[in-house]
């Protein structure tokens, strides 16, 4: 019997699944997944309390390449915070008097690995 190979897509899909449903058994509210702007697109925006979180989730199979984590980098961290403040923009929500913050999740052999504040705006500098 053959079995498909899922692609890297479904994959990711799946894995983005199971950040989110995480995080929702941590009590943050999942608001969108994939939103994609023309920076970036951003895996999962959720609210923990008062705070926006934009979470980048990252998985890996081997350690080939390095941990999950290590591949968001500063060029990465960069466009999420541009997608960031589009999002914040196109939803109307003032970046002056909300709390935003960026998280990762790494996935790596089953084992889920959060990073809360992993890393800061990063935008126009």
């Amino acid at each position: 019997m053959m079995y498909k190979k899922a692609n890297k897509r479904e994959l990711g899909e799946e894995k983005e699944k199971l950040a989110a449903d995480f995080l929702c058994t941590l009590g943050y509210d999942i608001l969108e997944t994939n939103y994609r702007t023309r920076f970036e697109e951003i895996d999962i925006i959720a609210r923990d309390e008062k705070t926006i979180v934009f979470v980048e989730v990252k998985y890996r199979n081997s350690n080939r390449y390095g941990e999950p984590l290590e591949a968001i980098n500063y060029g990465k961290q960069r466009r999420i915070s541009m997608g960031a403040l589009s999002y914040l923009s196109q939803n109307k929500i003032p970046i002056e008097s909300t709390s935003i913050r960026f998280d990762a999740i790494g996935i790596f052999k089953g084992k889920i690995t959060h990073i809360k504040n992993a890393f800061g705006y990063m935008g126009f500098k």
